[in-house]
């Protein structure tokens, strides 16, 4: 069974790390969805939940059969499968701007589930035509801007939330980081006849019990929602939430990019590690079972999850995606996942994820020529933004205000740019790729490409796919601007090249 699954020792690890990061997004999907919105839980766990894990186990069937395809073309038994999930942001997204509004004008909240199940149905669609346009993407943008951005998402994203985690529970979190730096990192394992991933699993639950930082009512809660719920078609909900969808579809089209931008970046990714995917596959493969998903009630697209190369810095095959899958389809229809987090403690499984976020960073410094090392750092800007401005959106939030009440001028007295935060924040999967491109056509003096990604800025920003909270047309006419000035600096720069003008920089070291 091992062999046909391509299992092998190092996809404990990889298993129990992404099978977490599933699971965090289904308990978030839901404690939105009955506590924010105000489904009923019922609702919420039997028609909601079960085409929710069968879009994961369809895309983590895909992936490794990618895998196992990749094997038998290159004859290797080293591949890694790419790792897969329900997409993040697509939860908040569809909650917030389509769910919550609707629910709220018409009180109600079946009607606004059906219109978010017609939104998914248009944003596979969308990100489906990444599948005709990512191979000429990824031809056109640099591996070390694409990289970079990624490490942005990885060390932001990824990692930062789970080490503040892991300092609230460090009696549990300290030693799972231990064991981490010594296995993963280091060369000599502590244990070594234990995988990893369990012994991680095993010791942070042993110490989360011992300390107190668990309760038995937790498990009794969990068992509460255990009950059988197949998946069940919707296709009469869905079709009759596509047309009242279209007035979203504002917010579908920049989401559909962001999520085959991100699949994109963690292509590369895995090609740079060693496994080189097929683009169109993969993206056909992300939209497929988003399209499946929203046939099946759940209305949250899946896409390609960040931290190839980590799962394969620690020896994992092909097994762990298809079974992580089918982990969360099992417990979406069983309604188990109560149960497992009432015993398994997430501080335990969160360091994890911090890893993957380092390896991936790392990826990027490793695979960047040492010319280009700035676009590293150039790309993580946007994500510092974004991470800092949700930060704060959700600390106003929590206070029971917004940053409008507040007044931009508090902000600035106390030394927060908030309205910088905002423009440098709001869409940073594309940003950051933006101003990568920018430093390594510089660096390349590749004048007209730069001008290519300078006026594409532009017109990104004027309608509002980056540097706007929301998207509509001018929102941030001086950073447009500010983006055809910088068009016209490349243009001065290409005849100046052209007719000899331009000399060498002031900058000796540059090269060293």
């Amino acid at each position: 069974m091992a062999q046909l699954l391509g299992w092998k020792k190092g996809d404990w690890g990889a298993y129990f790390g992404l099978l977490a990061n599933n699971l965090t997004n289904f308990f978030t999907m839901a404690g939105l969805l009955i506590f924010t919105v105000g489904m009923p839980a019922e609702f919420v766990y039997k028609r909601i939940a079960p085409g929710f894990g069968l879009a994961i186990f369809i895309a983590g069937f895909f992936y490794w059969y990618a895998g196992k395809n990749l094997m038998k073309k290159t004859g290797r038994t080293d591949v890694t499968a790419l790792p897969s999930g329900p997409s993040a942001p697509s939860i908040f997204i569809v909650v917030f701007m389509v769910i919550m509004p609707i629910a709220k004008s018409t009180g109600d909240v079946y009607y606004a589930w059906r219109v978010a199940l017609g939104w998914c149905f248009l944003e596979a669609l969308i990100e489906l035509s990444g599948a005709f346009i990512g191979d000429w993407l990824r031809r056109i943008i640099p591996r070390s801007v694409l990289l970079s951005a990624l490490s942005g998402l990885g060390l932001l994203l990824l990692a930062m939330n789970p080490i503040l985690q892991s300092f609230e529970a460090p009696y549990v979190a300290f030693v799972v980081i231990a064991v981490i730096f010594i296995n993963w990192f280091g060369k000599k394992a502590v244990f070594p006849k234990i995988p990893t991933g369990f012994l991680i699993l095993a010791i942070g639950t042993v110490l989360a019990w011992l300390f107190g930082q668990m309760d038995a009512s937790g498990i009794t809660e969990g068992l509460k929602q255990v009950g059988f719920s197949f998946p069940i078609p919707q296709f009469g909900d869905l079709f009759k939430g596509i047309s009242p969808a279209m007035v979203f579809l504002i917010s579908a089209i920049p989401l559909g990019v962001t999520n085959f931008i991100f699949t994109l970046e963690n292509i590369e990714s895995a090609s740079a590690a060693g496994d080189d995917f097929n683009v169109r596959n993969i993206m056909l493969a992300n939209g497929i079972s988003s399209i499946i998903g929203s046939f099946f009630g759940c209305p949250f697209p899946t896409t390609v999850y960040i931290g190839h190369p980590g799962w394969k810095s620690i020896g994992a095959g092909i097994g762990y995606t298809l079974v992580t899958g089918f982990t969360v389809f099992i417990i979406s229809i069983l309604g188990l996942g109560g149960l497992f987090l009432g015993i398994i403690p997430l501080s335990a499984v969160f360091p994890i994820l911090f890893y993957v976020g380092i390896v991936v960073a790392r990826q990027a410094a490793n695979e960047t020529p040492k010319i280009e090392l700035p676009v590293v750092f150039v790309s993580l800007f946007p994500w510092i933004a974004n991470w800092a401005l949700t930060l704060v959106n959700n600390t106003l939030s929590a206070a029971g205000t917004n940053a409008g009440a507040v007044g931009l001028e508090a902000f600035t007295k106390a030394g927060v740019y908030h309205r910088g935060l905002v423009a440098l924040g709001s869409g940073a999967p594309i940003s950051s790729i933006v101003w990568g491109c920018l430093v390594v056509f510089a660096i390349r003096n590749d004048s007209t490409k730069a001008i290519i990604t300078a006026v594409t800025a532009a017109v990104l920003t004027y309608t509002g796919v980056i540097h706007s909270p929301g998207v509509g047309f001018g929102l941030q006419p001086e950073i447009t601007v500010g983006y055809l000035l910088i068009a016209g600096l490349f243009a001065y720069k290409f005849f100046a090249d052209k007719k000899g003008l331009a000399g060498e920089t002031d900058m000796p070291d540059q090269t060293a």
